[in-house]
């Protein structure tokens, strides 16, 4: 098992990874205080519910939820599912919500644990690759709206993330192809080297080579406990994690939410800034082919939707929530292994990007 912890003061909380750990959840007794509500969903819960309840009972009283799996039922009718169930459960703030699930069962959750009576604990238990090495660590909670995604949530970190690297073993290689959107988000942005090793490494790790899976989870959730050290509400530094998600946000809010996953979206997003980032004269086209490449190698979108235009991104994309003062603001590669936030974007480039295909 490695741990990393992710540096808050006094909301530092640990991230445990490993394989086969659901079956030692006993290592996350001494961030519950008393009563336990395990969020889950349709698809997860039958998986691994009755493992994670047993041993969570042997010391706490549990209560569960399962909602219905899938983006398109992130929304506050949902929430307020788990708040029924808190409330009908006699759930008190010393209550402590466990997240069993994928990035929408954690986002959701983690927003029930913000608000339910001004604030409860909760723990990450992901189980798809992309909630594993992003959405887990950092305490983003929210939901979508019809107009953008995730506008409505709250910044809430977690007690603790546990990551089992075998419950991928369950994923489908579609979700499995869509967290390693993430992944390569991370050698893009802050870790060339890693983008290197991800190159020469890609087959194994679609092959789900434990030990090559393993270390892009390692790495991944490295890269973003560094950062959100950093800049915990994303005031700074913390931006460049979204990379190709402005873009890709407006492709999910376009499309209706579910139709395109969301590492599907990114991956279309993050050659869509690559493209961006050439046509400023930031990198060379040599580097923004292997942009290309290895998101092809991973399976993944290098175009937007065929049927999304110009107006269609311009218009989701001036209700993200990085618009600052009307202003756009897009995460660019400045170099290989380097990002920056540029709020100053020249319209005729954008709009060239917008038309190119690949």
């Amino acid at each position: 098992m490695h741990t990393v912890e992710v540096d808050l003061g006094v909301r530092s909380y640990p991230i445990h990874i490993g394989p086969n750990l659901l079956s030692q959840v006993d290592i996350l007794f001494p961030y519950i205080k008393s009563q336990v509500m395990v969020v889950s969903n349709t698809t997860v819960a039958p998986l691994y519910m009755e493992t994670v309840v047993a041993q969570l009972s042997v010391s706490f009283r549990v209560d569960t939820i399962e909602l219905p799996d899938g983006e398109s039922y992130k929304h506050l009718d949902t929430i307020n599912k788990i708040f029924d169930a808190l409330l009908t459960k006699k759930h008190n703030r010393s209550s402590t919500i466990v997240a069993l699930g994928g990035g929408v069962v954690g986002d959701m959750a983690g927003f029930a644990a913000a608000a339910y009576q001004r604030g409860i604990n909760f723990i990450q238990i992901p189980t798809t690759l992309l909630s594993q090495v992003d959405s887990s660590v950092g305490g983003k909670t929210g939901v979508n709206h019809p107009l953008g995604k995730n506008m409505i949530g709250a910044f809430h970190q977690p007690q603790a993330v546990l990551i089992d690297t075998l419950v991928l073993s369950t994923l489908s290689d579609k979700e499995l192809r869509a967290g390693f959107a993430e992944v390569i988000k991370y050698g893009l942005i802050i870790d060339y080297p890693f983008f290197e090793w991800l190159e020469d490494n890609m087959d194994k790790v679609l092959a789900r080579d434990p030990d090559a899976l393993a270390y892009c989870i390692k790495q991944s959730c490295i890269s973003k406990a560094d950062v959100v050290s950093q800049d915990e509400k994303e005031s700074g530094i913390r931006a460049i994690l979204n990379l190709g998600h402005t873009f890709g946000h407006a492709i999910e809010a376009h499309q209706g939410y579910g139709n395109w996953l969301h590492g599907e979206a990114v991956a279309a997003g993050m050659v869509m800034a690559s493209d961006l980032s050439l046509r400023m004269g930031w990198i060379t086209s040599d580097f923004h082919e292997r942009v290309i490449a290895i998101i092809k190698r991973s399976g993944l979108p290098v175009n937007p939707p065929e049927n999304m235009t110009e107006n269609d991104f311009l218009h989701y994309m001036s209700v993200d929530k990085k618009v600052l003062d009307g202003n756009l603001r897009l995460v660019l590669l400045k170099e290989p292994g380097k990002a920056v936030v540029c709020d100053n974007i020249d319209a005729k480039l954008l709009s060239q990007t917008f038309n190119h295909k690949i």
